[in-house]
């Protein structure tokens, strides 16, 4: 009985031990997944190193990180000259999801076989999509890639395929589910940029101020903003009754609507003077927010880093009388790939790259020079697009052992200077 029972472990372990060598066989044979393959060749062209000399090593898909962040796009005139700039949100968390472009035609092939997944990554990616954020007109919407947009006012309303919304002076829209924000049109904005309050953006509310009084005079809205992929546009909650909130809904064209205020907003004509000492005056009765974005308050960090960057871009200028254009502003959420890779390079006389003479005799001198990267790359559809490469420290230290004959010139221990230690009155 108990050689039948050892004889049943020997043939299971047996199993278990091909079954793990043929997934380890197939996973060693499968190429990579076209995306990764067509990153780790952008990376290399980008880097400058001769495919010839240098090894490239890592770009595994179990091991890449997946996040999501906001960017943000920018491009100012100033003097007829274009300055474009970049932003990124830190991510807030990294995991390991298993997108479809890292999966290779044998994977999806066993996925519909039934078979279960290896790497015991998490499925079920969603899309970015932006916070929840509110809008105030005077303005108009241009809605972009979005059939099936709920309309909430606060009472759902059928408004058919909605591809332009006007939000007339007073109305304030919730919009959920959006992929990306951005300007239509380049917007004229004057100087000076009169920043009287540090802990708050007061040069951007006095602008946004400006701009909003200016679109109130206008026959037709001067900002015009296209929305990508909202899933709704509905009334703001509050505490208020329901009537406050309550938008009208106007049908000027098939796909077009205009939605307006019954009880319209207080007229503002000039934002409160902000004092220098305290971190805000503004009034409850006053435009506390940054128009047109209703849901933003002046002390926003992301809106006091906006401003630090404009005040240093325009220099001397943002102090003077004057004007700047807004070309391009655009707020986007985007899944963003972290993965790490090395490239090795086999070492010759001549190349200086290594001393090979200032190493002792007794130090194995090495044959190969190991580079460590890390990569940052953005998704876009079935792409993977590089961002930032930066050079990163090995992950495995060397630790070098070194004999005490070594460091002591091999002499004996009666030649050995004797330390004694303090005395200590804990001692027994």
């Amino acid at each position: 009985m108990a050689a039948r029972f050892l004889a049943s472990i020997l043939v299971v372990s047996l199993i278990g031990s091909i079954t793990e060598a043929l997934i380890s066989t197939s996973d060693l044979n499968s190429s990579p997944p076209k995306a990764i393959s067509d990153l780790k060749e952008a990376i290399v062209k980008g880097l400058g190193f001769p495919s010839e000399e240098f090894k490239v090593y890592g770009f595994d898909v179990r091991d890449a990180l997946v996040g999501q962040s906001v960017a943000y796009e920018f491009d100012v005139e100033i003097d007829n000259k274009v300055l474009p700039f970049k932003l990124l949100e830190d991510v807030n968390r990294w995991e390991f999801v298993d997108l479809p472009m890292f999966r290779t035609e044998d994977e999806d092939s066993d996925g519909k076989n039934g078979l279960v997944a290896k790497n015991g990554r998490s499925e079920g990616h969603v899309v970015p999509v932006l916070a929840p954020f509110q809008l105030a007109g005077p303005m108009e919407l241009w809605i972009q890639d979005a059939k099936d947009v709920r309309l909430a006012l606060p009472h759902d309303v059928d408004a058919g395929v909605l591809k332009k919304v006007v939000l007339a002076d007073g109305a304030v829209v919730t919009v959920k589910g959006a992929k990306s924000v951005s300007l239509r049109q380049p917007i004229d904005l004057p100087l000076p940029l009169n920043r009287s309050n540090k802990g708050l953006a007061s040069g951007l509310l006095k602008l946004a101020e400006h701009l909003r009084l200016a679109s109130r005079n206008q026959e037709t809205p001067l900002l015009s903003l296209r929305i990508v992929g909202p899933t709704s546009l509905t009334s703001p909650s509050s505490s208020h009754s329901g009537s406050d909130n309550r938008l009208k809904l106007k049908r000027l064209a098939p796909g077009l609507v205009e939605l307006s205020s019954p009880s319209k907003a207080k007229v503002i004509e000039a934002i409160s003077e902000i004092d220098d000492d305290g971190v805000t005056l503004l009034a409850p009765d006053r435009f506390t927010t940054m128009w047109p974005l209703a849901s933003i308050n002046g002390s926003n960090y992301n809106l006091r880093g906006f401003e630090t960057l404009l005040n240093s871009v325009l220099g001397d200028k943002a102090n003077k009388k004057g004007s700047f254009r807004l070309l391009k502003a655009e707020a986007s959420s985007q899944t963003f790939v972290k993965m790490v890779f090395r490239l090795e390079k086999e070492l010759k006389e001549g190349d200086g790259l290594v001393d090979l003479k200032s190493f002792p005799v007794w130090k194995t001198k090495p044959q190969v020079i190991k580079m460590h990267f890390e990569v940052l790359a953005k998704v876009d559809g079935e792409k993977i697009v590089p961002e930032k490469v930066m050079q990163v420290e090995d992950p495995l230290m060397i630790t070098e052992s070194i004999a005490p004959n070594v460091l002591m010139g091999n002499i004996t221990m009666s030649k050995v200077p004797i330390s004694y230690p303090l005395p200590s009155p804990f001692t027994l």
